[in-house]
């Protein structure tokens, strides 16, 4: 029960204890300590319950006191009325009683960091992963990268382990340890652990020089030429692998940062969609390239219905804009026109939508000269109308200097809320109507011309003793302009000497 226009006793405020809030709809313990003077309050009625509590002397008391009832109404109605903003998370929605609901997050189809998350299933032909060995081992995870590691050595000193074993005791070798006159295909091989060890030195050269083949077994020799040629190109596969796995440029692009948001605001009297890359190492990318994906559903005219449709986004293709120089942080700027995807696209819109921005970076890593990608995605709700980045970069003595702390800054700036194509039939409008202002002004001047021409002067008609002057014949522009600033000099002459 809510409790309303209640009257406490007055305490000292060192006997009050920190009010704990638990969250909207829960209760608020308020622990107080007994005062000496008793007194009663009134609660409110709610719901036909009047309730009347008496606080003891001494003994202390836990007052569960609710938030009344009609005040998180009219919260919950002053919220209602606040001009929304958009929140950098999760949007907030008003169910039917005004109660805060999430509104359902879009999966994204790349990650922040650039992971693509799709996972293949159902697939039949996995024997094509073992046609490119190579590609599958260098793209296993570590773990699984280090166990095939150790296993390929392994298994290969125990096989030929294993068969050096195997000679010895056809041979009878085993037999005739204590024989000085028997001569054993591998001297000092007398068990599994021997001849293991004898595998291990072969294929790794080492030589220790105890274990040694002897002339009299041309098995052997056989075997120690296959296990040789066998080791060389286990390790050349093995090492290579590992190699390339520690040589990869993926890593790279983990100094490669995109900002949290995008923005929309006007730049040069132009929409733009906006985000912001940088570059955190001192070693540059060389060649470095962006570029930008819409992904969103849609359906075709016949019906059709295309899942996650790519949709290019130009980030300055036509005029070169797209290759980057990334010394310092960069905007990237995409022009919002008519081909663009966002061209009928207004803020208010823009909150309903449901897409998914991809934007790429690719590049050469200098230090190694390997190809290097880098990606991002923003969702719609990650897009700020009506922002600005932050500048981040400042003049020091002899160099310029980069604030990374403010690389995902945006501020407010005003931008129309209106969509693009808005905005450019409004700009034609106030064109046209200038247009035709200024010609129907032209239009009027040679009819005041014509106007003041037929009308008598004065001094002529004295001259020539009253007859009318008639103008034949057109004026060009020239005569036009002069002959109007004479007729409009001569006609406000005579008006000022009439009212003279």
């Amino acid at each position: 029960m809510a409790l309303e226009n209640s009257v406490f006793t007055s305490r000292p405020e060192s006997l009050s204890l920190p009010v704990e809030e638990k969250g909207e709809g829960e209760e608020v313990e308020v622990a107080t300590e007994a005062v000496a003077s008793t007194e009663d309050f009134n609660l409110s009625e709610e719901l036909g319950h009047v309730v009347t509590t008496e606080t003891p002397l001494y003994p202390p008391v836990l007052a569960r006191v609710h938030r009344s009832f009609q005040n998180k109404l009219a919260e919950r109605e002053a919220k209602a009325n606040e001009p929304r903003k958009k929140t950098q998370g999760a949007e907030k929605e008003r169910g039917r009683f005004g109660w805060a609901r999430t509104r359902r997050k879009r999966q994204r189809y790349v990650e922040k960091n650039g992971r693509c998350n799709v996972q293949h299933g159902n697939m039949r032909e996995t024997y094509r992963y073992l046609t490119d060995i190579f590609t599958t081992l260098v793209d296993l995870n570590w773990r699984c990268s280090l166990f095939v590691f150790v296993m390929a050595y392994a298994v290969t000193w125990l096989f030929f382990g294993a068969i050096w074993y195997l000679i010895a005791y056809c041979r009878g070798d085993l037999d005739h340890l204590e024989d000085d006159n028997w001569t054993p295909c591998v001297n000092n091989v007398n068990g599994f652990i021997s001849a293991f060890l004898f595998s291990i030195e072969t294929e790794t050269t080492i030589g220790y020089g105890h274990r040694v083949i002897t002339d009299q077994c041309p098995v052997g020799t056989m075997l120690l030429l296959l296990q040789a040629i066998l080791g060389s190109m286990v390790n050349a596969f093995m090492v290579g692998c590992m190699f390339v796995k520690i040589s990869q440029p993926n890593k790279r692009a983990e100094t490669l940062v995109f900002s949290k948001h995008a923005v929309i605001s006007l730049r040069d009297d132009k929409l733009c969609l906006m985000f912001r890359v940088g570059d955190l190492r001192s070693s540059h990318i060389v060649g470095a390239n962006m570029r930008a994906k819409l992904i969103k559903s849609k359906q075709t005219q016949e019906g059709e219905f295309i899942p996650l449709d790519q949709t290019d986004i130009s980030v300055g293709f036509e005029t070169g804009d797209d290759r980057l120089f990334l010394v310092s942080p960069l905007v990237i700027s995409h022009e919002i026109d008519t081909h663009s995807p966002f061209w009928d696209m207004s803020q208010s819109q823009l909150e309903k939508e449901d897409f998914e921005i991809v934007v790429i970076l690719e590049g050469m890593v200098e230090a190694t000269g390997m190809t290097c990608q880098a990606r991002s995605s923003y969702l719609a709700e990650e897009v700020q109308w009506g922002h600005r980045f932050s500048p981040m970069m400042s003049l020091a003595e002899g160099f310029f200097d980069v604030d990374y702390g403010a690389f995902h800054h945006t501020f407010e700036v005003n931008t129309p809320s209106c969509s693009a194509q808005e905005i450019s039939l409004a700009t034609a409008r106030l064109d046209a109507h200038l247009y035709w202002s200024i010609s129907s002004r032209l239009d009027e001047e040679p009819t005041l011309t014509n106007e003041a021409a037929k009308q008598p002067d004065s001094r002529s008609a004295s001259s020539k003793g009253g007859e009318p002057t008639f103008i034949i014949g057109e004026m060009t522009d020239i005569q036009e302009q002069t002959g109007l600033g004479e007729l409009n000099g001569s006609v406000a002459t005579d008006q000022s000497e009439s009212e003279a």
